[in-house]
């Protein structure tokens, strides 16, 4: 059974057309200027809307990455739901779980100044816990494998640390700019020797 990645709950057409032209001004500013220079204020005045509404609609300034990274969440999401195998449906669960990290890891590398903008260290629990779609698929492909005993709740949740929290904590800015092919070729090889391990018959 394929799981349900959901549909966003409905907004007001003024709310969503707002919505919309902040995203797509917070890329152009992500584009010309880079991270460090989107800003909450920024934004405001190159949208043209007022101050109140972007804090409304973003809260802080890791909110405004958080709804970039949303955006290309669910083009990833439409690869993952209906796409080719293995990533897609079609392929042995194992063979799907190794092709959802490489593609994970690529897409994190790909989207990083993005990712690293939605970490806000005000929250009390670190990236990777709140994954819970990467979370919900890992764990529906595990279920499909032989795995004894295993509590697969948990596995599911260090597995998810494992594959989306390195990315944004602990490899430099560095690491994932000058040297980003190499960084994603590692990491994806590794995370393919991890499940190997983790789902060894």
């Amino acid at each position: 059974m394929e799981m349900s990645w959901g549909t966003p709950p409905t907004e007001r057409a003024d709310a969503a057309r707002n919505r919309m032209h902040l995203v797509a001004t917070a890329r152009e500013m992500l584009a010309e200027l880079g991270a460090d220079r989107l800003t909450m204020d920024a934004l405001a005045e190159r949208s043209g809307l007022g101050k109140g509404t972007v804090f409304r609609r973003f809260g802080t300034r890791a909110g405004i990455f958080q709804a970039l990274m949303d955006d290309a969440e669910r083009a990833f999401q439409e690869q993952v739901l209906s796409g080719p195998p293995p990533l897609g449906p079609g392929a042995p669960p194992m063979e799907r779980l190794i092709a959802y990290g490489r593609a994970r890891v690529g897409f994190l590398i790909e989207h990083r100044e993005i990712g690293r903008g939605t970490l806000d260290g005000r929250q009390s629990v670190p990236v990777g816990v709140q994954m819970p779609v990467s979370r919900m698929h890992i764990r529906m492909l595990l279920g499909q494998i032989s795995l004894g005993s295993a509590n697969l709740d948990i596995l599911a949740i260090q597995l998810t640390a494992a594959l989306d929290g390195p990315l944004l904590l602990y490899l430099s800015a560095a690491d994932l700019s000058q040297a980003a092919a190499e960084a994603e070729r590692q990491l994806a090889e590794s995370w393919q020797d991890l499940v190997r391990r983790v789902c060894r018959p």
